[in-house]
């Protein structure tokens, strides 16, 4: 009989981490899609056996601890959530940025080698300057324009060429802090929102993510892949698209600029950074229309577990 996968999983507590957690142990997370397997398998009993770190159980920019973790735990893949993700408070906290994005992500690829692990390692669209006009492929040079962007390129960089990097975009999810519990909010409570206009990119829902990262951890097939949910669009029309599911109407959600915003926000932005997912769809199946799963979190929200 053979043993379980045992999966290393850093970020466990963040919003991505905890429905990979309860994937890989064959429960389904709020705002999960009933249907939807990228590899058209199920997910069996006792097929994984999962290690869920969070910061306060492994800092990853400590290399010795790093090391250590993997040579206990002796993992058959690492996938790796572990992040810096204020995005704007990097702009002047850049080494605590660089430490957790690059330095951590090359110590877990540096150990996951060491001891025979796949590493899967989690990007994002920012390492695009967003001036190329059309979505992203994988091959595209990046430019990242803010210091987030910049930690996670020098992140990938320090990636090993047989590791697995997937870039993903505007992640969203019941559990954990993002936008859209902020929209809901503010339409239950009859409030209106301004959300710019000017920003174009692909929303990955948690829960796709993590089944998508499942899918990964079984193939290891290594190099870099782009993961979001299907279709193209703003921070205004999720906006709007949220408050209409929740029955408001063209009062809601008004459009402005990045330019209209006070305070100015502190790190730069790439204006379209939508990601293609044409490798990933070739492979597998593709993530469901971001509509589709954006409906799933406002339904499913009110039902998240207390803090």
């Amino acid at each position: 009989m053979n043993r379980p996968t045992r999966i290393l999983v850093t970020g466990a507590g963040g919003q991505v981490g905890v429905d990979l957690v309860d994937i890989l142990g064959g429960a389904a997370p709020l705002g999960s899609s009933a249907t939807y397997a990228p590899d058209q398998r199920p997910i069996a009993n006792d097929e994984f056996e999962v290690v869920a770190l969070t910061h306060h159980d492994l800092d990853i920019t400590e290399r010795d601890r790093v090391d250590a973790a993997l040579r206990a735990t002796r993992p058959d893949v690492v996938i790796h959530l572990a992040a810096y993700t204020a995005v704007d408070q990097a702009e002047t906290d850049a080494a605590r940025c660089f430490a957790v994005n690059a330095a951590g992500t090359g110590h877990l690829s540096d150990a996951a080698h060491a001891t025979g692990a796949h590493l899967i390692a989690v990007s994002t669209d920012y390492v695009f300057d967003g001036r190329k006009g059309t979505s992203y492929v994988e091959g595209d040079a990046t430019n990242p324009l803010s210091v987030y962007g910049a930690s996670k390129r020098e992140g990938e960089l320090l990636c090993r060429r047989d590791d697995t990097i997937v870039r993903t975009s505007w992640v969203m999810g019941v559990r954990g802090k993002n936008v859209v519990h902020v929209i809901a909010d503010r339409a239950a409570s009859g409030q209106a929102v301004r959300f710019v206009n000017d920003q174009t990119g692909t929303v990955t829902v948690a829960s796709d993510l993590a089944r998508s990262l499942v899918a990964l951890a079984r193939t290891r097939p290594g190099g870099t892949w782009h993961v979001a949910n299907t279709g193209t669009t703003t921070w205004f029309d999720i906006a709007d698209f949220v408050g209409r599911t929740l029955g408001r109407g063209d009062d809601f959600a008004t459009p402005i600029s990045t330019t209209d915003l006070s305070p100015a926000p502190l790190a730069h932005r790439p204006e379209r950074s939508d990601l293609d997912t044409s490798k990933w769809t070739a492979r597998f199946l593709a993530l469901p229309d971001w509509t589709d799963g954006v409906q799933r979190l406002v339904r499913d929200r009110l039902r998240r577990a207390a803090p």
